[in-house]
């Protein structure tokens, strides 16, 4: 008999890194990798067919609206995704006694925080995707017991569109950069992120709630930045230059770097520093 995980938003950079990871492995799993075309799960009916198929016994939630900016604009298209899609999610996991490991973000946080920000801090997002997150997280606080939320921040990786390709792809046609330097946070490797999930699949006893996973480390884009062209061997001027210099639709939060102590303890991890984890990443591009 199969034992099914069905992986939302499969082909999406964590779903990808999450198909890279489990390939080494040896196990009774079955992952069925779901992409949008697969299912669109802001659909109640498609998410209730899904199910009935697999009876999945876990349901990873890679899949979310992140443009951020257009978010400000597409408001209702963010909430149909980032919170009445979870909540369709949840619902159908209570009824199949599924456990959600769902992923969410930094941005719940309005940023005015100078301490690593623990799960227990209050949230007050400054943006409209922050905003749309959290309501999807209260939807499964609200629906279910057997969940994993895990916020993440600053997330890439070889596959998909990221920060670090971005940069990479800049450096073919430009010798300057300009990048911002007040906002700070911590870049997160999503192969680190994949092998984390996993590692909850494997938990011998299950530690529902909240957590917080990043690598280790705080940085500015502009260090990260800095970081990206020093592993690459890439010659580019960087100049730090202020959030006020780059107008953007949506606000930040200036500060964003998460307090790992309680995913640490949960799972008995040690956490990669995030430099060292983009300097795998860039060797592996």
């Amino acid at each position: 008999m199969n034992i099914n995980i069905i992986v939302v938003g499969g082909t999406g950079q964590l779903g990808q890194c999450l198909q890279e990871t489990i390939r080494s492995k040896k196990w009774d799993y079955n992952f069925v990798f779901l992409s949008s075309k697969d299912l669109n799960y802001t659909d109640k009916d498609q998410t209730a067919a899904v199910f009935k198929t697999y009876s999945p016994v876990f349901c990873i939630n890679c899949a979310a609206y992140t443009a951020v900016d257009l978010a400000e604009d597409e408001q209702e298209q963010a909430f149909a995704v980032n919170q009445y899609a979870v909540k369709n999610l949840a619902e159908q996991c209570r009824l199949y006694d599924t456990t959600l490991i769902h992923i969410s973000t930094d941005f719940v946080f309005n940023g005015d925080y100078s301490i690593p920000l623990t799960e227990e801090l209050p949230v007050n997002p400054v943006n409209v995707y922050g905003l749309s997150k959290l309501k999807g997280e209260q939807e499964i606080q609200r629906i279910l017991e057997k969940y994993y939320t895990i916020r993440t921040s600053w997330l890439y990786s070889e596959k998909a569109n990221n920060f670090v390709k971005t940069m990479l792809n800049l450096s073919k046609n430009r010798d300057q950069l300009n990048v911002i330097y007040d906002q700070v946070g911590t870049p997160t490797y999503a192969i680190d992120l994949a092998k984390v999930i996993i590692k909850i699949i494997e938990l011998d006893q299950p530690a529902y709630g909240l957590y917080h996973y990043s690598n280790e480390g705080v940085a500015s884009w502009y260090d990260f930045a800095k970081a990206v062209f020093e592993f690459a061997e890439i010659d580019m001027k960087i100049s730090p230059v202020s959030s006020a210099a780059f107008v953007t639709k949506a606000k930040r939060p200036h500060f964003s770097v998460l307090d790992k102590s309680k995913i640490k303890k949960a799972l008995n991890i040690e956490i990669p520093y995030w430099r060292d984890s983009l300097n795998t990443c860039i060797q592996n591009l």
